[in-house]
């Protein structure tokens, strides 16, 4: 087995303007952060990036922030004053990527239309992180998780039967988002390295398109069978069983017996062998249509015992399940323990912080933890200081509002 030897990630050497805001597009750029890129966060000199507000908040203070924007720098910059469309502009050859999510033509009433970031640097990578793209009807329109998560599909297949439709207390929508903007860079900076002599992209990226990119079967089941997929509570409309349950002592999990294999031993597990050949139960699709005696009796069942007497029966018989786990049951759980799931970013108003693990892990590379996210404007005498402002330059631009 190789030695695990420090590395600055495959990443390394990628250098990443994160000019969006919240959450889907810094999200990608703190991705990207996470294996080695050097991620420079511009945000408004007053701080009003509205994720600095979003709670939790503590001493006044952006949690959420902090871990959002994790082992970036950060500097202020008004682009739409002329000084600071001037400033962004020279900043722009230092970079490789510049990420931004504003109202589609919002940059360009800036004074910064694609032409005019290319022609600062060709072979930027623009990624443009927006809720339906950069063409369309609806381009135009504002948009937030729950807006993607609503228009995508995403959200009807959510809630009760007969029931609201429902949204996670989580945006889902962002974050997925964010995965394929961080897949969008990754992909664009390996074209670049293969080619040296190929020009920048801009890359046109719709969070609703991202979401409903994840929901395959939607479309061809609507096309090829005239099915439109129900909200099917904790239940799903491909696979039985697989559902919530509840013990006698009130503990909620979660269980899975889609495969042939694993339902035999279920079968076996809760002392029902007569099921695996019940004309019923035989086969999932059999088991899909009978859903409702199959799970009333497994929830009989399961009422029926306390959760550590369930838990020694499913795992003995290899069942995949789980304790419905709150925050506190993670950090107290020892899997998670044991793959150090939960590290800590180093901060300078609380310490250490706790946020989640670098992922993928690479094995046989040993990732640098990034510090927490930074305070606005603080590493503004750095990176302009790189371009060769100096103190009393900077004080000015501060005085007139541009930094």
């Amino acid at each position: 087995m190789n030695p695990t030897l420090a590395s600055p990630g495959a990443l390394s050497g990628v250098r990443i303007l994160d000019m969006a805001t919240v959450l889907a597009g810094p999200f990608g750029a703190t991705l990207c952060g996470d294996h080695g890129a050097d991620v420079v966060k511009l945000e408004l000199p007053d701080g009003s990036d509205a994720l600095r507000q979003m709670q939790p908040v503590k001493d006044g203070k952006a949690l959420w922030w902090k871990v959002a924007n994790r082992g970036k720098r950060g500097i202020t910059l008004d682009v739409r004053k002329p000084k600071g469309r001037e400033l962004l502009l020279s900043m722009l050859p230092n970079f490789d990527v510049l990420v931004e999510n504003f109202r589609t033509g919002t940059m360009d009433r800036w004074g910064l239309d694609i032409e005019t970031l290319h022609r600062a640097n060709p072979r930027l990578i623009v990624v443009r992180l927006t809720g339906f793209g950069q063409t369309g009807p609806y381009s135009s329109r504002p948009g937030f998780a729950r807006i993607f998560e609503a228009m995508s599909g995403f959200t009807s297949l959510t809630g009760m039967p007969g029931g609201a439709p429902m949204h996670s207390n989580f945006p889902v929508g962002d974050a997925v988002a964010g995965l394929f903007c961080a897949f969008s860079i990754a992909a664009e900076v390996a074209r670049l390295r293969g080619d040296p002599t190929a020009p920048g992209v801009e890359v046109d990226l719709s969070a609703t398109e991202a979401l409903f990119r994840v929901l395959d079967p939607l479309a061809v089941e609507h096309e090829q069978l005239a099915q439109v997929r129900p909200r099917t509570g904790n239940r799903t409309s491909y696979t039985a069983p697989s559902n919530m349950y509840q013990s006698a002592d009130g503990v909620w999990f979660s269980l899975v017996a889609s495969s042939q294999g694993t339902y035999v031993r279920l079968c076996e597990a809760v002392d029902r062998p007569e099921w695996i050949t019940d004309e019923r139960f035989a086969t999932n699709p059999l088991r899909v249509r009978h859903i409702d005696a199959l799970d009333d009796e497994l929830a009989s069942w399961f009422r029926a015992r306390s959760f550590d007497d369930i838990a020694e029966r499913l795992e003995r018989h290899e069942i995949p399940f789980n304790k419905v786990y709150t925050i506190a049951d993670i950090e107290a759980d020892p899997h998670f323990q044991a793959r150090q799931a939960i590290v800590r970013l180093a901060d300078p108003d609380y310490g250490t912080l706790p946020a989640p693990c670098i992922v993928p892990r690479i094995v046989g590379r040993e990732q640098p933890l990034p510090r927490s996210g930074p305070g606005v404007g603080e590493h503004n005498q750095d990176v302009y200081g790189q371009l060769g402002l100096d103190a009393q330059t900077l004080d000015g631009l501060r005085a007139e509002g541009v930094i």
